[in-house]
C-alpha cells in the first residue's frame, strides 16, 4: 500500500514524537512552569466577555468572503463553523468551486484536512494543527485551553498592535524535559494572543504555520477581529446590542500570512447552539 507523501510525514512526525516523549518517562525532567496568573486573569475576563452568561456548544457564520492566493482574487459566500471541543469548518464557495477545511482538535491527536475545487481532500499536517483549530472563533479555542491541563499563558505585556492597544498573552503547551523534541513542540503550540485594553476582546491572534515537510521553518500567520456584535443564542445577527449578557462575536475577520491578506469574511448571520453534530467536522 502506497501512502500520501503528506500522510507519511505526519506519520512520522507522530512516531518521533511518541518516541521522544517515552524517552523522556525515563528519566526524571524538571516540570513546566506553572502559568502567569495575571495572564490567566486576562485570559479569563476575555472568555467571560465573549461568551456572556449563556453556554455556548457551536456557531455558525455565513457571509461574504474574499480569498487571495497569488493573481487569485475571488469572491463569494463563505461559512464558517466551530464547536465547543475545539473543532472547526470552513466552507468557501467562490467561482472557482469551493475551498473547504476541517480541523478537529478535541482529541489527543488532532487531525485536519483541506480541498479545493477538485473535492480531493489533503491531510493537514500534524505540526499545523496544534496552535489554532477554530481559528475564527477564539472563545472556544480560549475557553478550551484554559480547561485543559498542561497549557501555559505568560502575560507578555501592554502593547500597541495594528494600531490598537492590547493585553499581549502568550499561550503554549510545554513538555516537561529540555530535549528538542520539547522545545519544537512546545514552538509549535505557541499561540500569542491581543486582547483589547478596554473590552478584553480579542483584536488579533498570531501563530506560525509550516511547510509539510518542514516543521522548523515558520511561516507567519496572524488573525484579525473586528465589528463585534452582541448576539442572542439560537437566533441570527441583530440582537440587542446593549445586552451585557449575550455573547460578543466578531463579524469581521481577516486572514493573513506571512504579512499578506488571504482571506476577508464579513458574517452577515450568526447561529448559536443549533445543535450541529461532531459528524459534520469529521475527517475524512
Amino acid at each position: 500500500m502506497r501512502f500520501p507523501a503528506r500522510s507519511f510525514l505526519s506519520f512520522v512526525f507522530l512516531i518521533l514524537f511518541a518516541s521522544a516523549l517515552i524517552a523522556q518517562t525515563q528519566q526524571p525532567t524538571p516540570a513546566p512552569q506553572p502559568t502567569d496568573p495575571q495572564a490567566a486573569a486576562l485570559l479569563a475576563r476575555s472568555a467571560a466577555a465573549l461568551s456572556g452568561t449563556a453556554p455556548l456548544s457551536d456557531i455558525t457564520l455565513t457571509g461574504t468572503a474574499r480569498r487571495i492566493a497569488g493573481s487569485d482574487d475571488e469572491s463569494g459566500q463563505g461559512i464558517l463553523k466551530a464547536l465547543a471541543s475545539g473543532a472547526g469548518r470552513t466552507d468557501l464557495s467562490l467561482p472557482s468551486g469551493t475551498h473547504s477545511e476541517v480541523q478537529n482538535g478535541s482529541s489527543a491527536s488532532p487531525s485536519g484536512t483541506w480541498s479545493g475545487p477538485d473535492g480531493v481532500a489533503h491531510a493537514i499536517a500534524f505540526h499545523n494543527l496544534l496552535a489554532a483549530p477554530a481559528w475564527f472563533f477564539r472563545t472556544f479555542v480560549i475557553s478550551q485551553k484554559l480547561a485543559t491541563s498542561g497549557y501555559v499563558a505568560t502575560y507578555v505585556g501592554h502593547e500597541t498592535h495594528n494600531a490598537q492597544a492590547v493585553e499581549h498573552v502568550s499561550l503554549s503547551q510545554p513538555l516537561a524535559g529540555s530535549t528538542d523534541t520539547a522545545a519544537l513542540f512546545q514552538h509549535l503550540s505557541q499561540i500569542e494572543i491581543y486582547l483589547d485594553s478596554t473590552t478584553f476582546l480579542p483584536a488579533a491572534i498570531s501563530f506560525n504555520v509550516h511547510p509539510d515537510n518542514n516543521a522548523s521553518l515558520d511561516i507567519p500567520s496572524e488573525i484579525r477581529y473586528s465589528d463585534y456584535r452582541s448576539v442572542g443564542a439560537g437566533v441570527g445577527a441583530g440582537f440587542s446590542p446593549s445586552s451585557s449578557s449575550a455573547p460578543q462575536i466578531p463579524f469581521h475577520i481577516q486572514k493573513y500570512l506571512n504579512n499578506t491578506l488571504v482571506l476577508d469574511f464579513q458574517a452577515q448571520t450568526v447561529t448559536l447552539n443549533s445543535g450541529l453534530s461532531a459528524s459534520g467536522f469529521t475527517v475524512q
